[in-house]
């Protein structure tokens, strides 16, 4: 039901020996939303990033999808669940071409071969990939290669995707299929968490907006509330947007 939790962290820490890189984040995910996780570099993005997916687990606190505990369960467990995720530096497997990567997403859905095929290739239909099925990964695009991306994580059917800076490097008529592809994902009935640095891409597209520095929730609300937050402001913007 829209409107209702897809995804709640409580408390939610993270330690890599004494470095804090998450500090008691309490934060949740509406169904149906696009909501962005926005801050500076080092604000621990990417470790929530990491800890939603399960590469690792968090050092206290609770994660629930769904209404379910997932804090212990591994990537591939959440995958199954419906959790999937881009990188921010695209990652493929170099010895298979465009088609069978994307089967290796499909195949957490469909057990036969043709099956996972059919659903690869309807994947790389809606992404706009088709005609590049048959082609080596080396030979794509760096947009390209951000689009196999987004296809290998469609294909396992999530109802939360986890996009991870994926308009980076895009020109502006590249960035706009991609808001495009994003809008059309979230139409599709799928909850979108992004994080994305590119302040003329989040405020158009979001819902919602998170706003982390030094591993602590420091805003939250509508983009167009956000960005005028003097906290934000101060922390991540800079005094030139305060002036504009």
């Amino acid at each position: 039901m829209a409107g209702t939790f897809i995804l709640e962290a409580r408390g939610v820490t993270r330690q890599f020996g004494g470095l804090v890189a998450n500090k008691n984040i309490t934060m949740h995910v509406r169904q149906g939303e696009i909501l962005a996780l926005i801050g500076p570099n080092g604000a621990g993005k990417s470790t929530l990033f990491n800890l939603i997916a399960g590469a690792f687990p968090p050092s206290s606190g609770k994660l629930l999808f769904e209404g379910k505990a997932v804090a212990d369960l591994s990537a591939t467990q959440r995958c199954r669940l419906g959790i999937a995720r881009t990188f921010q530096v695209p990652r493929s497997f170099d010895s298979m071409n465009v088609i069978e990567n994307v089967m290796v997403g499909s195949f957490v859905r469909h057990t036969g071969t043709q099956a996972a095929r059919r659903a690869a290739w309807r994947t790389l239909e809606y992404v706009g990939l088709a005609d590049r099925a048959e082609a080596p990964t080396t030979e794509l695009t760096p947009p390209e290669k951000r689009r196999l991306e987004m296809a290998r994580a469609l294909a396992t059917e999530p109802k939360l995707l986890l996009l991870d800076e994926v308009m980076a490097g895009l020109t502006p008529s590249e960035a706009q299929k991609g808001i495009q592809l994003v809008r059309s994902i979230r139409d599709r009935g799928i909850t979108v968490v992004m994080v994305e640095h590119v302040m003329e891409i989040v405020m158009p597209l979001v819902d919602r907006a998170v706003v982390l520095h030094f591993g602590e929730v420091l805003a939250e609300g509508h983009p167009k509330d956000v960005v005028r937050d003097d906290k934000v402001i101060t922390a991540y913007l800079g005094e030139r947007h305060r002036a504009a």
